[in-house]
């Protein structure tokens, strides 16, 4: 008899087919040789059951029909590809043996146990596992099959993970919605994930930006010219910095200390999936769900790269050989120049920073394969570009730069300066092109940096004698203010996302981090893009911000006192346990019994919640659609199930944050209606802070946007306490820049006006 092969889509079968049965008989849905039929899943193929398997009436969402905790999980064909399932059946009639052929991972794993299970498979399994479908790839990974029971506990991993979605999903989704008759998307990844967009949003709304003052002097000695800035306690007075840029301005000083060190600067780590989505964001603005799909064209249907669903940064040994002849195959490719400046002999098993096998998992680091590139995109070729600069990297030096740190004292006061004078380009001549494109994009920025960090000379060396004396040339005063957190961008947000909220910059620690990170390097972008799509957050630009819906969600989940659901740290410990089960250091039967219990602390939570008003939740679009799921349930109920069956699609439901416990109508409130005899609460609404008595007649609003400023909540409780804001610095039409205070009119409508210092006359705008 045969030997059936299943891959986990037609691409990729046919890839197979192409190497182990090269005459294969094309049967549309199956490919059959000599020794092989080569068949595929498209992508599930079997998912768990919906509610109303188990009893006809949870068709209606009810809460008093909570928890749902199946005994046994139930599992049926996804309808939409039955006729797929069957052919599966069919020829597996015909075959001894079976090669699991999906993906190398943990969804490719679950992907062919449900259908072994659905059409009860008996035949022995093998394993493919391989990181790239080249063809040579393939013949070494037929030659080097694996048992499939080598497999198991990466089997009860993805179970327990499909099993505690559905259970976190249905439950918590149908707790929420049904108790404040709202549609409320609830889940185990994505709710934590929206807890860190909501909790950054609050963070710049309380900011309170404050003024200061820095004073810059450039000082000579003989034909060299730097800049130092003043040190000492901030200043917040602009007449004490003024006095100190006077007090040194033509004046002699000394150089108090000068300290010069050579340093290094290694390549960056190669990359593994999350990495690439964060440098695609940055670089070119894809979202963290497009860098994926090219990432897995280039890998799928160009075969250019390895496996990209990788959360490693490194190789094993046996990849040495493999890089370098992938070096000597871009050189007949349009990066013949930089891989001709490429040395092999950097890049060997003695170097951790390529090779460590210890920190490689189930694949290796995003490598290029031994395949040229034909016609690619422009998009998919931004992302083989990405790939090929930081995997040349590595076989060239790091750059070289000369750290000089000056303290020059001129008049009793201190000034500071640092210099990194470039030695040597090393790897960055691989990226300096790159470097002055993004210096172009963001001037501003870069000058700021310059000025706030060291200073780079990479055109001329930094000769200073610390012996001679210094004349300072020009000294000035530059207002300056503190800046709220930034707002999250896809690029960001992964990166949190990776260390489960933790902000770490020692990158030992990040590594550490990244098996307790919120989700896998695989279901990410599925997360942020089921945000967007139930409403949560919006993208403004590049920057992610929660909607009304989302803020009342978070708050309702923390107010209920179901902290865990939406703590990034705790859900980071559950994928932490579920990579122990995949490993079989931990058991998927104790970690399905905890989640079982949690099931069902959040119901009885729940259950004694405040139903919260309706207007909360933002505009009517949201509560008749809440309603519309709600009757039948079943539309709702099929999208949380999607997210408890399926890892690459989507994942998990969600909601935002607060850490108040009063209930969210008296949390939401942000302070009185100044209207006198109204005594409504101000409430947030999307383009402005308005009075929940405005269906009363109650007109008061108090725009968003003002003179140029983002009214904050900081800013607008000034407004409503105090009738002002403090002190701000407004731009005016000629570049100079006037002092004054947004001011609340006594019209009794959220009026505003500025009121400049100079002349405490109140312009309205």
């Amino acid at each position: 008899m045969k030997t059936l092969v299943i891959a986990e889509k037609p691409d990729m079968g046919r890839n197979i087919a192409a190497v182990i049965e090269p005459r294969a008989k094309n049967n549309r849905t199956y490919l059959e040789g000599e020794q092989y039929i080569i068949t595929w899943a498209i992508g599930h193929l079997v998912g768990l059951a919906e509610p109303d398997a188990y009893d006809p009436k949870y068709k209606r969402w009810n809460l008093r029909d909570l928890p749902i905790i199946p005994e046994q999980f139930k599992i049926i064909p996804n309808p939409k590809t039955k006729d797929q399932l069957k052919v599966i059946g069919e020829v597996a009639k015909r075959c001894s043996h079976i090669v699991n052929a999906c993906d190398a991972g943990r969804e490719g794993q679950y992907i062919f146990a449900l259908i072994q299970q659905q059409l009860k498979l008996k035949q022995p399994v093998k394993r493919l596992w391989i990181s790239d479908l080249t063809a040579e790839s393939i013949a070494r990974g037929f030659a080097e099959l694996k048992d499939g029971e080598d497999f198991e506990n990466l089997t009860h991993a993805a179970r327990a993970r499909s099993e505690a979605d559905w259970l976190i999903g249905m439950n918590a989704s149908r707790a929420f919605t049904t108790r404040h008759q709202t549609l409320l998307s609830v889940g185990r990844v994505q709710t934590p994930v929206l807890a860190l967009i909501y909790d950054r949003q609050k963070e710049i709304e309380a900011f309170e930006s404050q003024t200061f003052y820095d004073v810059k002097a450039v000082f000579k000695q003989e034909q060299l010219e730097y800049m130092g800035t003043w040190q000492g306690e901030r200043l917040t007075s602009q007449e004490q910095a003024e006095v100190i840029a006077s007090k040194i301005k033509g004046k002699d000083g000394i150089i108090a200390k000068y300290e010069v060190k050579e340093t290094k600067e290694y390549p960056f780590k190669l990359y593994d999936l999350t990495l690439l989505q964060r440098e695609a964001n940055a670089k070119y603005g894809y979202s963290a769900k497009k860098t994926l799909d090219l990432a897995q064209a280039l890998y799928e249907r160009h075969k250019v790269i390895s496996y990209p669903r990788t959360n490693s940064n490194y190789v094993n040994e046996q990849n040495i050989e493999g890089m370098h002849k992938a070096l000597h195959m871009l050189k007949s490719t349009s990066y013949a120049a930089k891989a001709e400046g490429a040395d092999p002999r950097r890049v060997h098993i003695n170097n951790k920073a390529v090779c460590n096998p210890q920190r490689v998992e189930d694949h290796h680091a995003i490598l290029p394969t031994l395949k040229r590139p034909g016609t690619l995109s422009k998009e998919e070729q931004h992302i083989y570009d990405l790939v090929i600069l930081r995997f040349l990297s590595h076989f060239y030096p790091p750059a070289m730069y000369k750290q000089h740190t000056v303290l020059t004292e001129v008049e009793g006061e201190t000034f500071k300066t640092g210099i990194k004078e470039l030695l040597s380009l090393g790897w960055k001549v691989l990226i300096t092109q790159d470097k002055e494109q993004k210096k172009a994009k963001s001037s501003k920025k870069g000058k700021e940096d310059e000025e706030e960090e060291s200073q780079e000379w990479n055109d001329r060396s930094f000769d200073l004698s610390p012996d001679k004396s210094v004349h300072c040339k020009t000294s000035e005063v530059k207002e300056k203010a503190t800046q709220p957190p930034k707002s999250y961008t896809e690029g960001t947000l992964l990166k949190a996302m990776e260390s489960a909220g933790k902000s770490i910059e020692d990158e030992a620690l990040r590594d550490a981090m990244k098996d307790s990170g919120l989700g896998t390097p695989a279901t990410r972008a599925a997360t942020i893009e089921r945000l967007k799509k139930v409403g949560y957050i919006t993208m403004q630009g590049k920057k992610i911000t929660v909607t009304q819906k989302g803020r009342t969600a978070v708050e309702l989940i923390r107010h209920a006192g179901v902290e865990l659901l939406a703590s990034p740290e705790m859900t980071g410990q559950w994928e932490r346990r579920l990579h122990q089960i995949s490993k079989g250091e931990a058991s998927a039967d104790v970690f399905m019994q905890n989640v079982q219990k949690f099931t069902i602390s959040i119901i009885n939570k729940v259950s004694s919640q405040r139903q919260a008003p309706s207007s909360l939740f933002g505009g009517e679009e949201d509560k008749q659609k809440g309603k519309g799921k709600r009757s039948t349930g079943k539309a709702a109920s099929a999208q949380s199930n999607k997210e408890g069956r399926t890892e690459k699609r989507s994942t998990q439901t969600g909601a935002s944050t607060s850490t108040e416990a009063q209930p969210p109508s008296a949390r939401s409130s942000l302070g009185r209606c100044p209207r006198p005899g109204c005594g409504g609460h101000i409430i947030e609404g999307r383009k402005g802070y308005g009075c929940a008595n405005f269906k009363s007649g109650c007109q008061f609003v108090i725009w968003k946007e003002f003179a140029g400023k983002n009214i904050s909540h900081a800013m607008l409780k000034s407004l409503l306490t105090q009738g002002k804001t403090q002190l701000l610095s407004f731009k005016q039409d000629d570049g100079s820049t006037n002092k004054g205070r947004i001011i609340l009119l006594p019209e009794g409508n959220g009026k505003l006006a500025v009121q400049t210092e100079e002349s405490g006359a109140a312009l309205k705008s």
